[in-house]
């Protein structure tokens, strides 16, 4: 029998579903079963548009709300909303969060705070809200998506690579803990094909020859896919990883591997 993740009858609160890597982790997890409470602060996108159609081919289901992370008082609503609508939450991937990239000098006590709520405080706040239920689930799953600039950075982005730095602590702390019945576990991927960098790339002037130079960076010469974050997301969620929590897992396709770009 082929190997197989089947998260059937399980319910997974996914944070910025909407697009980019979120949309893919929502993709893997319908494909796997599961039945997803997803939020964004998009409500019109592609990426949702494409993950309802997967509905209708999947044996899960999908709701949506729109939320900020970084309100309090919106996520504790989407958790509410969640548990309205099916009762119990076994899977939380905290997704959502966005760049900030300053410097340490330049970097405004309003950026810095900005940055904290969105990239470190919102995923604790969360994780908290949803522990009493992940408590019921046979073993609750938490998974944060941080980045690799928490492993290595380059100058200039600060303050983003210091939150995501501290998600390593945070899911360190969760899985002691909260342990045995939360597991909690970090991915921090690297250069992903989304949107948002495809429009980065468009900003250069040859876009093909940026990009091809970028995928000539990473020993396995590519971007990696919001789908290879979403399976990994599902690996982590399922029986498989039962004797996995507080790591964090840098998927960054050997990017941090050389010690200097060749230009």
């Amino acid at each position: 029998m082929a190997l197989q993740i089947d998260l059937g009858g399980k319910v997974a609160l996914i944070t910025g579903i909407s697009k980019g890597v979120g949309a893919g982790i929502a993709s893997v997890l319908l494909e796997a079963g599961c039945s997803i409470s997803g939020c964004g602060l998009d409500t019109d996108t592609a990426e949702l548009a494409m993950l309802k159609e997967k509905v209708n081919v999947s044996e899960g289901s999908l709701v949506y709300s729109r939320a900020d992370v970084t309100q309090p008082d919106e996520l504790e609503a989407f958790v509410r909303e969640t548990i309205d609508q099916y009762g119990r939450i076994d899977i939380l991937v905290s997704n959502a969060g966005g760049i900030v990239f300053e410097g340490v000098e330049g970097c405004s006590e309003e950026l810095w705070q900005k940055n904290l709520d969105l990239n470190l405080s919102s995923h604790w706040r969360l994780a908290k809200m949803c522990k009493p239920y992940l408590e019921k689930s046979d073993v609750g799953s938490i998974v944060i998506i941080g980045s690799n600039h928490a492993f290595s950075t380059i100058p200039g982005c600060a303050p983003y690579n210091i939150a995501k730095t501290a998600l390593k602590g945070l899911v360190q702390s969760m899985a002691m803990e909260w342990g045995p019945s939360i597991r909690a576990n970090c991915i921090a991927p690297g250069f992903i094909d989304t949107e948002l960098n495809r429009r980065w790339f468009a900003s250069f002037q040859d876009a093909d020859k940026e990009r091809l130079r970028t995928e000539n960076r990473h020993p396995v010469k590519k971007l990696g896919t919001p789908e290879e974050i979403g399976g990994f997301c599902a690996f982590l969620s399922s029986p498989y990883a039962g004797f996995i929590t507080g790591v964090t897992y840098l998927v960054d396709g050997g990017r941090s591997t050389l010690m200097q770009d060749d230009e």
